[in-house]
């Protein structure tokens, strides 16, 4: 590992040479690269710096402490050599823990999907609330949370829905809640008064850039349609809806929301966009699967991560066995506690890859 750290704080010191070349400043794009690199090595430079120090102090403080006689120096210099040691063990996991590599997609946004399960009306229901919880907690966040397309039943279910959210670090949080989602209440359908089991399933893709996946729009193909549902005067008085087929993939995207045709097209393309990206990334985890599995994060459609019981008010998430009893305030949008959760686990076992190798 400090192998490692005296690598980086090599390139971190070329990186700060090459700043202060006034030559830097007419290259925008290799400056903003070189900015970029020397930020995300920042703290982890300044780290091991620091317990280079904490280690200096206590090398230090052990010589000093070998020639003092008076008691009360060296009962002082005792105490400070105790609480360097302290420090150390503390610093050694921040390093390791900073040198777990970075998901190249954390900073992305992301397009997410949400798609009734079993269940009937009542999966379409549960689906609904499921798209609340997250435009609550997009909004908590600071979030834009753009809907692409809702597909909704007549008792105010969804079908399926496509929604862009955009802002900072959301794929790094939402990235967690992929999978499939199961819901344990009494149904608003249901005379009997019988608790039924229904399901929704959660895809959260990263956007990816032209740079991410280039489209052939030779193998795209465009048909236009008139809007339907609640919306403004151009609902069903246009022909602005959009519906792209990818044909090499048989993938189908609709996007009705914005009145302009144009507009539907480029968010439509952007959809399928990140399912591209998306399936290629799902491969590279395949096969990465193969050699370590990680259920954490994974990302994995047919996994069952979440279950929420409402006749107990709990939800539990499957993958770090997490019960939480406050269903009110989660399908509000309160999922930090869940995020937090998941992200020191997904930590946690990485960090033991590392360890293990």
């Amino acid at each position: 590992m400090f192998e490692k750290m005296e690598d980086l704080v090599r390139h971190y010191e070329e990186l700060e040479q090459e700043m202060s070349d006034p030559a830097l400043l007419s290259d925008q794009e290799r400056y903003v690269k070189v900015m970029k690199a020397r930020s995300e090595l920042t703290p982890i430079v300044e780290t091991y710096r620091l317990y280079l120090r904490t280690k200096q102090d206590i090398e230090e403080g052990r010589e000093l402490l070998g020639k003092e006689e008076d008691p009360e120096m060296r009962a002082l210099l005792s105490d400070e050599i105790d609480t360097a040691l302290a420090k150390l063990p503390g610093l050694e996991k921040e390093l390791k823990l900073l040198l777990i590599p970075k998901d190249p997609n954390d900073d992305k946004n992301v397009i997410l999907e949400i798609r009734a399960g079993a269940g009937g009306d009542e999966a379409a229901l549960f689906a609904a609330d499921v798209y609340r919880m997250y435009a609550r907690y997009a909004e908590a966040r600071r979030w834009k949370f753009e809907t692409t397309e809702y597909n909704e039943t007549g008792i105010g279910g969804l079908v399926k829905g496509t929604v862009l959210i955009s802002g900072t670090g959301v794929y790094s949080s939402m990235k967690y809640e992929s999978g499939v989602h199961r819901v344990q209440r009494i149904p608003k359908t249901e005379s009997g008064g019988r608790i039924h089991t229904s399901t929704c399933t959660v895809a959260v893709m990263p956007e990816a850039e032209d740079v991410d996946v280039e489209i052939d729009l030779n193998d795209c193909r465009f048909d236009v349609f008139r809007s339907s549902g609640n919306g403004g005067q151009s609902v069903n008085t246009t022909d602005s809806a959009v519906r792209l087929t990818h044909i090499p993939t048989g993938i189908v995207i609709s996007c009705q929301d914005e009145k302009s045709q144009l507009k539907n097209r480029d968010k439509a393309l952007k959809v399928l966009r990140a399912r591209l990206y998306d399936m290629e990334l799902r491969k590279q985890q395949e096969k990465e699967a193969a050699e370590r599995r990680s259920l954490i994060g994974s990302g994995d459609r047919s996994e069952k991560i979440r279950t929420y019981n409402f006749p107990q008010g709990r939800v539990t998430d499957h993958r770090i066995n997490l019960n939480l009893y406050r269903i009110d305030s989660i399908l509000d949008g309160d999922l930090y506690e869940f995020h937090d959760a998941l992200t020191a686990a997904d930590q946690a076992e990485k960090l033991s890859g590392i360890q293990d190798d």
